[in-house]
């Protein structure tokens, strides 16, 4: 036997290995697929009222100004038609080329062979001079109102973002030759992933986004050194270990998103926000939210407000024997953050000195992308989810959020876990954004439904804890952080709902970039800057085009401001005191529970 017969059969039996083990995958497959549970339908797609509104506004669109639409359609045909007669002239030619490329850079279409193949080539611009098309056919409706237009530009763009060939094995180029240059077995380490993901997600495709097995929190992550100090079952507080031997007199409690888990301002040393407050010589605290199960399905937000942010003011306040505190809110949290002052406004309790808001949304009468995902169809979809399980599991919150960024956060992960096999990045970020939480029924229908949809507290007044209050009741001196490309709290949202504060002491910034990065922007990076004008009573556009921009994070300017509210230093105060003995080492206990489904 040759050499060359040596390597073919070795090739052989490694190609009939994988298909015997593709065989196996296959049935653990269709096993985990069976676990699916059923899911209302308004949870998978919107109502199917949003096609028959699109169709309608295209058809009288058609009818009242045909030579509009006529001209849409001879202009897509003319570059399809070029298209197709420069790729079959090259082929006529007999030269393995490709015909001019107008098409926009894509990071989808990064392999070479996307711009030098000729099919590949062929299909990738036939992908996005359609996906052109569409997207203008789309923005020139004129039939549609500002909800449902939103609605269809976003579901379509979500189709045509699935419909990318890069997204299909058969039209994938990079995919194709990772398969045969390992004889398939990187479609079998494909399909381990896609099992693995779906045995995890109970039936569902939820792809992992990052290597679960590289992360402990608590030992590399959330490692700064603290304790918990106190816990109820809303939360746990932790107060963290001085770094510094005098602190100012005024403690900070910072109250994250329930959504997902605290430690994102505590990934580690070099960009935790917690560690660099500590640092700055703050007594700092932090509440650790419970992740919930069926037995909170009655816990709504004025459970939240009482058990979690009165009892966290009031412990931080005994723990430290100051009357008042300066408190933080991030997100969701600095919503309810904002219904609580005002409430101890109405109830005369000066326990909060000042308050930060970061990436807070009050005023939800634009609330953005997000906004798609508030229509009664979606809502009463959770409304009826809930009222069977007591609770929003996480999965639902985690897919939203996902297909705000679809193609980063779904389909460019899906291809490169399941049609490349490669495993999941080790990056803390990502492994974060997997980490979510359960909702508790009533307090999910209750933001949506009042807050949301309803937008209750800046039109009308919010019920909370028995007090109905407005933006214009909280009157101590305030201090917001929005991000600039923000796409769950947009900046403009966050702007017009500070303006309603009756605050006299208002300061706002506006940090680039979004969500998470514009937040967790730690300063030796150098990235991102930010935006200041004392300015608050024109609109958003003109207060950004009048802002003063400055390099660098917003960290710096916030904590001047912080500064100047929170009293002479005195000596650090330490952890594990007779009266609020350590419970447990942070990052404690409830940050890293996971309810039984």
């Amino acid at each position: 036997m040759t050499t060359d017969d040596t390597q073919n059969a070795a090739n052989l039996d490694r190609l009939n290995s994988n298909i015997a083990r593709m065989e196996e995958l296959s049935q653990r497959l269709v096993r985990a697929m069976a676990a699916k549970r059923p899911i209302d339908p308004n949870l998978q797609a919107p109502d199917r009222d949003i096609f028959v509104k699109a169709m309608t506004a295209y058809m009288t669109e058609m009818m009242n100004n045909p030579a509009k639409m006529i001209e849409h359609q001879v202009s897509y045909w003319g570059k399809m038609l070029k298209h197709y007669v420069e790729a079959q002239h090259l082929l006529t030619t007999g030269k393995l080329g490709v015909p001019s490329d107008p098409t926009p850079r894509d990071p989808r279409f990064q392999n070479p062979l996307w711009d030098s193949h000729p099919y590949f080539n062929f299909l990738k611009q036939n992908y996005l001079l359609t996906s052109e098309a569409v997207s203008q056919a789309i923005a020139g409706l004129e039939g549609l109102d500002g909800v449902d237009r939103k609605k269809v530009e976003y579901f379509t763009q979500q189709l045509i973002n699935m419909m990318s060939p890069s997204n299909f094995l058969g039209t994938n180029p990079e995919a194709l030759e990772r398969a045969v240059a390992t004889e398939g077995e990187s479609l079998v380490k494909g399909l381990e992933n896609l099992v693995r993901d779906i045995e995890a997600n109970n039936g569902e495709v939820l792809v992992s986004l990052a290597d679960n097995d590289a992360f402990k929190v608590g030992q590399n992550l959330a490692t700064s050194e603290g304790a918990v100090v106190y816990r109820n079952r809303m939360f746990e507080l932790i107060q963290y270990a001085p770094t510094t031997e005098q602190v100012h007199k005024t403690p900070i409690v910072l109250f994250p998103p329930w959504i997902n888990k605290f430690y994102i301002l505590d990934l580690k040393p070099k960009n935790s926000l917690v560690k660099w407050i500590v640092d700055q010589g703050y007594t700092l605290f932090v509440v650790s939210w419970v992740n919930p199960d069926r037995s909170y399905a009655d816990v709504g937000l004025d459970t939240y407000v009482e058990e979690g942010y009165l009892t966290a003011i009031e412990q931080v306040k005994a723990i430290t024997g100051e009357p008042k505190v300066n408190a933080i809110g991030y997100c969701i949290a600095g919503t309810t953050l904002s219904l609580t002052l005002a409430m101890m406004e109405k109830r005369k309790d000066k326990s909060v000195n000042s308050a930060s808001f970061f990436t807070t949304l009050t005023d939800f009468s634009d609330p953005g992308e997000i906004g798609v995902f508030l229509g009664d169809d979606f809502v009463d979809a959770i409304e009826r989810e809930v009222a069977k399980h007591g609770i929003l599991d996480k999965f639902f919150m985690t897919r939203t959020f996902s297909y705000l960024r679809s193609n980063d956060l779904v389909y460019g992960p899906a291809v490169k876990s399941y049609m490349l096999g490669d495993t999941p990045p080790a990056f803390d970020l990502l492994y974060w954004n997997g980490d979510g939480t359960n909702l508790p029924g009533k307090m999910a229908v209750e933001y949506l439904r009042h807050l949301c949809q309803h937008n209750e507290f800046c039109e009308g007044g919010f019920t909370i804890c028995g007090e109905k209050v407005g933006p214009a009741d909280i009157k101590l001196p305030v201090c917001s952080i929005a991000c600039e490309t923000d796409h769950i709290a947009i900046a403009k949202g966050c702007y017009t709902g500070f303006q309603k504060f009756g605050s006299r002491s208002k300061t706002f910034i506006l940090s680039q970039s979004g969500h998470i990065a514009g937040i967790v922007n730690p300063p030796e990076k150098k990235k991102y800057g930010h935006y200041t004008n004392s300015d608050l009573k024109a609109g958003f556009a003109e207060w950004k085009a009048q802002a003063e921009f400055t390099p660098g994070t917003w960290w710096f300017r916030w904590e001047e401001w912080l500064r100047k509210r929170s009293g002479a230093k005195v000596p650090a105060r330490q952890v594990d005191t007779m009266s609020h003995p350590a419970l447990a080492p942070a990052p404690g206990t409830y940050v890293t529970l996971r309810p039984a489904a």
